[in-house]
């Protein structure tokens, strides 16, 4: 079911990534919005939390959520853009073996792929060609996912896909407020042979949300905190039979984060 998980994987902030961002982050800032989000993880969501430990070769290696994707009992390992980042495979490689998924790694040297490019519905799964993400790239998720249908969307400038969407229920995608935006959710209405509801949020960044099924009914959205957007927040309140959670992420953006590119989220019962 959609939303449904039962474990994530982080990896811990290291001091490293204060060289990123054109060294704009704050560091004692970055380790408290992780310890607050991994406290979300395990007491909100209730679950079990595989934390990695920092790599300081790996400065923006706290991005789980950029390198891996995983659908079923299956996961796949990403092939990102940048080629700094690539070594971020491995220790994630060692988290899905232990927790018996079925893991596919992307080995083509023509393919680029970025997690944060891949919209799994639960009914299909939409993938941004960016400036992360390939045709190449996108062949690998539709060659690994084969129960499920494939589609591409065209995404401009530096964004992935979900730093401007993603799915805030089982059958709604939430949507920021940009032509780039804008253009990229008529691409997946005019693609999709389904109907979603759309949540429109002023700030493209405050789209990006994790939803999750908690218990027998309890809808939870976690999303950006009101400090950082209070106008795309405004617009979650009004959602009905919703726990909300807020959530800063606002150093980790300073990187190209957002919520979701922080931890790889999966069902898995053992």
């Amino acid at each position: 079911m959609s939303g449904r998980y039962t474990h994530a994987v982080v990896r811990g902030v290291p001091s490293s990534l204060a060289q990123e961002g054109a060294g704009q982050v704050d560091m004692a800032r970055a380790q408290r919005e992780s310890g607050v989000y991994c406290g979300i993880l395990r007491q909100k969501l209730g679950l079990q939390v595989v934390e990695l430990p920092p790599n300081e070769e790996l400065p923006r290696g706290q991005l789980t959520g950029d390198v891996g994707v995983v659908v079923g009992d299956t996961a796949i390992l990403t092939r990102p853009w940048a080629p700094a980042r690539r070594k971020e495979v491995e220790d994630l490689r060692k988290v899905f073996e232990e927790l018996k998924l079925r893991v596919i790694e992307v080995t083509d040297e023509s393919a680029t792929l970025d997690a944060s490019d891949v919209l799994f519905t639960g009914r299909e799964i939409f993938v941004g060609i960016s400036k992360w993400t390939n045709h190449r790239g996108a062949e690998a998720i539709a060659e690994t996912f084969q129960d499920y249908v494939v589609s591409t969307v065209p995404v401009s400038g530096d964004f992935h896909l979900k730093s401007f969407c993603s799915m805030g229920g089982p059958e709604t995608i939430v949507i920021g407020s940009s032509d780039t935006a804008r253009h990229a959710l008529k691409m997946m209405e005019q693609l999709t042979d389904y109907h979603y509801e759309t949540l429109t949020v002023p700030d493209d960044a405050a789209a990006n949300c994790i939803y999750a099924r908690v218990g027998p009914k309890t809808n939870v959205l976690v999303h950006r905190s009101a400090d950082e957007y209070p106008d795309s927040v405004q617009v979650f309140q009004k959602l009905a039979d919703y726990t909300l959670v807020p959530a800063a992420c606002g150093e980790m953006a300073k990187v190209g984060g957002s919520l979701t590119a922080c931890s790889v989220l999966i069902n898995r019962r053992l």
